[in-house]
């Protein structure tokens, strides 16, 4: 497995890759890695000749007073987990060859920004479309791969990826949860004991929203109070934002339609989590007391 931390170093490796007629596939990824990640690198791992991973945690999709100083990094961890899951090539690149001094190309991708994590952490789509453009063309691969528990980040990638006629494809994976339902996340390593008890209510508010579906429930008023006082049964949970969206828009519904989306993000004492359940999907979730 090779380590690349120059940019230069990293298009001068894809060139001389491609010119073989071979394909790259890519996972970018901030460390600190997962079995969600690991997900990611496997399905990548049959999708290309080469696997390359990134490492890089993008300061300008932090906002002020956002955890970006204290986001967890483990390199030499991170670093064995790739090697098992077959990549082939580490980018970790500094943000003085990311971003240098007196920079100022950024990417705003509008609508599907404007709603869910758009509404509170502004500018954060934009660092995200700015660090992912930069890596796609820093790396070159035929096919990139993200989760869809960021299904906002999803989206914004899709849109801007076809609307720039960047020459690769998106792929989308389902959500890896653990055993007892909670949404996998580098940030879970911030939760007390007791937060991580309460952080449940995520995913078993999106399986009461499931359930609601599945008995012919539409009005999304109904489902999202349902949800909202199911979220509401633990004192340390503090609601964001609980709302049912268009799937491709991301735009509110009154009503549910194919592909519309449950998206929930709260505050468990200092942590922010977010999950999110698309109807007609499966979800499966240990049973567990209301």
């Amino acid at each position: 497995m090779k380590v690349i931390q120059s940019v230069k170093e990293m298009q001068a490796f894809s060139r001389e890759f491609r010119q073989t007629g071979k394909t790259i596939s890519f996972v970018p990824t901030m460390g600190y890695l997962h079995e969600g990640h690991l997900c990611l690198l496997r399905e990548g791992r049959k999708r290309g000749d080469c696997l390359v991973l990134s490492i890089y945690v993008n300061p300008t999709q932090f906002g002020a007073g956002e955890d970006f100083e204290k986001y967890p990094r483990d390199f030499e961890k991170d670093s064995q987990m790739a090697a098992s899951a077959g990549v082939d090539v580490i980018f970790c690149p500094e943000s003085t060859d990311m971003y240098p001094e007196q920079y100022h190309t950024f990417i705003n991708v509008e609508e599907v920004t404007q709603n869910l994590c758009g509404l509170t952490r502004q500018g954060h789509f934009r660092g995200v479309a700015t660090v992912c453009c930069k890596l796609f063309n820093v790396v070159r691969p035929r096919v990139a791969i993200f989760g869809k528990k960021d299904f906002q980040q999803l989206v914004v990638i899709k849109t801007m990826v076809r609307e720039l006629n960047l020459d690769l494809e998106i792929i989308g994976m389902p959500t890896v949860r653990e055993v007892d339902g909670l949404a996998m996340s580098s940030r879970n390593t911030y939760l007390q004991e007791k937060e991580r008890d309460a952080a449940l209510s995520l995913s078993q508010a999106l399986l009461l929203a499931k359930r609601l579906y599945d008995n012919g429930e539409c009005d999304t008023a109904t489902i999202l109070q349902a949800v909202k006082d199911r979220l509401l049964k633990s004192p340390l949970v503090r609601i964001e934002y609980a709302k049912i969206c268009n799937g491709m828009t991301l735009n509110d519904l009154e009503q549910l339609e194919p592909g519309a989306v449950m998206a929930v993000a709260v505050k468990v004492g200092q942590t922010r989590l977010i999950d999110n359940h698309v109807f007609g999907e499966t979800l499966e979730i240990a049973s567990r007391a209301n």
